[in-house]
């Protein structure tokens, strides 16, 4: 357990948020990864250059949506194969009380350049619905999906995104067709950098744009 609260605290150097009270939120200087990692079982990602396996099967641009169940803030069980029918971002973050993962978050939210109005948007984590919501509440975000994969990582394992040691996700940001297809997919190399969000957005546009 401490092991974990130690990594937890060394992404980006990154404090806790337990007294985050929302407002306007101010974005950090975070070097943002130009590049990508692999997904599943055999590949890693760092933690301040420190490998972290990760664990599952590997996912990768033209891959369907695997069949996978998340929580939803009420705790009912979300498949997210059953969102097709929009053009969606979907952003992995370890957990929301860092740093890092908060910028991610409040970026999709807020500089999405109106993609909102049409694409959906989606944070997965694996901290608690009910953390989820805490944070959603505060941080004032309001068009952003937050899921939960706590039960047991099954979203990290059936996209290859599960860091094993500690239990949480590799950051990522995919970006997934009206017909569940896979089109856009950034794994952050380090865990302590931002993905390319710019990049995500303007695969995103090129899907609902006639």
């Amino acid at each position: 357990m401490a092991r974990c609260a130690v990594a937890l605290i060394g992404i980006s150097g990154c404090a806790f948020l337990g007294d985050f009270d929302g407002g306007d939120f101010t974005y950090q200087d975070i070097p943002v990864a130009k590049s990508s990692a692999t997904a599943g079982d055999g590949h890693t990602v760092t933690l301040k250059g420190n490998p972290l396996p990760l664990a599952g099967l590997s996912i990768k641009v033209g891959d369907p949506l695997r069949t996978v169940t998340v929580a939803k803030g009420d705790l009912t069980l979300l498949n997210l194969a059953d969102t097709k029918g929009k053009v969606r971002i979907i952003s992995v973050v370890p957990s929301l009380d860092t740093t890092v993962c908060e910028q991610q978050t409040h970026y999709l939210s807020e500089k999405n350049h109106g993609l909102d109005q049409s694409v959906e948007l989606i944070t997965v984590s694996v901290d608690t619905p009910f953390a989820q919501s805490r944070f959603a509440k505060k941080a004032k975000i309001d068009n952003v999906t937050f899921l939960s994969d706590f039960r047991g990582g099954a979203f990290g394992k059936a996209y290859g995104l599960l860091v094993k040691d500690p239990h949480l996700l590799a950051r990522t940001v995919m970006v997934v067709d009206q017909n569940n297809v896979v089109r856009y997919l950034q794994v952050t190399p380090e865990l302590a950098q931002m993905p390319d969000m710019e990049a995500a957005f303007q695969a995103a546009r090129s899907l609902v744009q006639p």
